[in-house]
């Protein structure tokens, strides 16, 4: 069977979101689909609806609203089920958004936030909505084969019956599953590594070797973006100018909601790319002085930067050298405004502090809005970052270290808009390399941190946010275009073989 590149689906499934695209193209371009893993339920579509919702998100009169604030306790991504409910009760992507934006009482699921399928319906309405709706496929005559990626260690039935789901429900022409840190792996160029992808509420840490996941090892840690964002909010409290404009004396607002804006101000930070993550492994780059490799400019496409960066060099040499002095003083204090709900507030250093949660959780200790309760992970010691990283290499074979310490990848949306992570990691790893007194040749000597390549034009502005979805497309791009290919599933092997096909197809699970 001939598959067309146009035709090629790339489904990614993370715990709290799904991205999807349809075709293959010389320059693997971004996803078109970006939706929240969740899906919502109308309490009042159903009356055996009511009083199930409203136990699932924490409310025991059915008034509350469906989302619990993040300055609660409890998890925002509740992955219980409702039996009763079909794939056409529940509404997904727009629909859901639409939905609470008209203020109905709806009840939210994310079928994916425990790293495995909580629901299957819920899930299976997800899938449908990206193919059906959002695609814009047809489930008669599907020619579209599909690559699917997702979270590393669900078990062989959990393959067979998403395998049987896509087949037998939406009728796609073949279909391949692949783990995630694959995929991201694959997507730096390398084969060996370390993952440490940062989620919402949990940051999973996967060690990779030769292209295959050491499962033994891989562990997961309950710190991720929202206990960066509550601890910000924290801090920003003892900012007065903030406060003040948030909440002026002549009308102040309770506790309450006070904190739920900081929360909302320090989202806004860290997505407009105003947060960088200090460390001393880090160095300035230096602007060159002299001659100008014009050839490299050309090729980079850093022309106009290059000429832009000439005008601002003639411009600052005819400032007056207290305008200089003036410029390095703002300069060292790191002052931004941001426009932040009619107002315009001004922020220093203190937004640096950001990812301090992560390699210091003990700042988290006593602070509302912080445990995460995931039966799987709440019961592991609060380990800082850098220590579970170190651990989870450490319990691999001594002499594939070397190679895994040779490719440490931070992922995670996080990743796109706050620079600088990686590094601060890698040097709080030190500790973690052996010696240098102690010379064996399987003793890793250094930490390499990896990025995704430049030369993936689509992805240059993206940090190392998207490559799940990158290198599920180059997967895919390898495996479909192999008609002898034994890494997916085709009809044909469907037909003879059912559900089972996909253990056999799945070098992984061999």
């Amino acid at each position: 069977m001939s598959i067309r590149d146009a035709n090629i689906i790339i489904i990614e499934v993370g715990r709290t979101v799904v991205r999807a695209g349809l075709g293959l193209h010389d320059l693997l371009r971004l996803p078109t689909v970006d939706i929240p893993a969740r899906v919502g339920l109308r309490r009042n579509a159903f009356g055996e609806h009511d009083s199930v919702a409203s136990q699932l998100n924490g409310d025991t009169n059915g008034t509350e609203t469906p989302f619990a604030s993040t300055s609660r306790a409890t998890s925002i991504y509740p992955q219980n089920t409702n039996p009763s409910a079909s794939v056409n009760s529940y509404l997904v992507g727009t629909q859901l958004d639409e939905a609470l934006a008209n203020g109905q009482d709806i009840a939210i699921f994310w079928p994916f936030a425990d790293g495995d399928v909580s629901d299957w319906i819920q899930a299976e309405a997800i899938w449908k909505y990206i193919l059906f709706n959002q695609l814009q496929r047809r489930r008669v005559q599907n020619e579209s084969p599909v690559l699917l990626s997702i979270t590393p260690g669900v078990s062989r039935e959990t393959y067979e019956r998403i395998c049987q789901i896509f087949f037998e429900r939406f009728n796609v022409a073949g279909f391949g599953i692949l783990e995630r840190p694959i995929a991201q792996l694959y997507a730096a160029n390398t084969l060996s590594g370390v993952i440490v992808d940062i989620g919402d509420e949990v940051t999973d840490i996967t060690p990779i070797y030769e292209g295959f996941i050491l499962h033994p090892a891989r562990t997961s840690v309950a710190l991720g973006v929202r206990h960066c964002q509550n601890y910000l909010a924290h801090i920003l409290v003892s900012n007065q100018s903030v406060v003040s404009a948030l909440s002026p004396p002549s009308n102040p607002l309770d506790p309450e909601a006070l904190h739920a804006m900081l929360l909302e101000l320090a989202e806004q930070l860290w997505k407009e790319g105003t947060i960088k993550v200090p460390t001393d492994g880090e160095t300035a780059i230096v602007e060159d002085e002299g001659v100008t490799d014009i050839a490299a400019v050309l090729v980079a496409g850093k022309e106009k930067a290059v000429i832009e960066s000439g005008m601002r060099k003639k411009a600052s040499a005819k400032a007056s050298a207290a305008d200089q002095a003036r410029a390095r003083e703002i300069e060292a204090l790191d002052l931004i405004t941001v426009q932040f709900r009619d107002h315009s507030l001004t922020l220093g250093k203190e937004r640096h502090r950001f990812c301090e949660p992560l390699f210091d959780p003990s700042l988290l200790l006593g602070m509302p809005g912080t445990s995460t309760p995931n039966s799987d992970i709440e019961q592991k010691p609060l380990l800082p970052l850098q220590e579970v990283v170190g651990h989870v290499v450490g319990q691999t074979e001594v002499d594939l270290r070397q190679y895994i310490w040779q490719g440490l990848f931070v992922t995670g949306v996080v990743t796109r808009h706050v620079k600088g992570i990686g590094v601060a990691l890698q040097s709080r790893l030190a500790p973690f390399i052996a010696s240098p007194d102690l010379q064996t040749d399987v003793q890793a000597r250094s930490i390499r941190v990896l990025a995704v390549p430049e030369y993936y034009a689509e992805y240059r502005e993206t940090g190392n946010g998207y490559a799940a979805f990158l290198g599920t497309s180059i997967t895919a791009k390898i495996i479909f275009s192999d008609p002898n290919g034994k890494n997916y599933v085709l009809k044909a092997d469907y037909a003879g073989r059912g559900p089972h096909s996909i253990i056999e197809m799945t070098p992984s699970l061999l």
